[in-house]
């Protein structure tokens, strides 16, 4: 899973394309961006976080795309596990 497909993921589990911001950083979305300042090893990280009236809440760094595309996934869709919109199916 990488940046540019991770809307499109999201959207299968029924995240609202408008929660998700890629690339740039929007209020009252969930943010998947590269930082483009490298850390003090020469790495360029990602950063996922929630953003609200200018400032960022649960924020955490990955030094891998995949990484942080699974982790934003995976905190999403939890959501929705969370919320019964989306779980496990009944076999009979």
């Amino acid at each position: 899973m990488k940046a540019e497909s991770i809307v499109g993921w999201l959207g299968a589990v029924g995240i609202p394309e408008e929660l998700v911001s890629v690339g740039t950083e929007a209020d009252n979305a969930w943010c998947l961006i590269r930082s483009d300042e490298p850390d003090e090893h020469g790495t360029v990280s990602w950063e996922v976080f929630w953003r609200e009236q200018g400032n960022r809440y649960d924020w955490a760094r990955f030094t891998n795309e995949q990484v942080a595309c699974h982790y934003l996934f995976g905190r999403l869709t939890w959501a929705q596990v969370a919320r019964g919109a989306v779980g496990v199916l009944k076999t009979d």
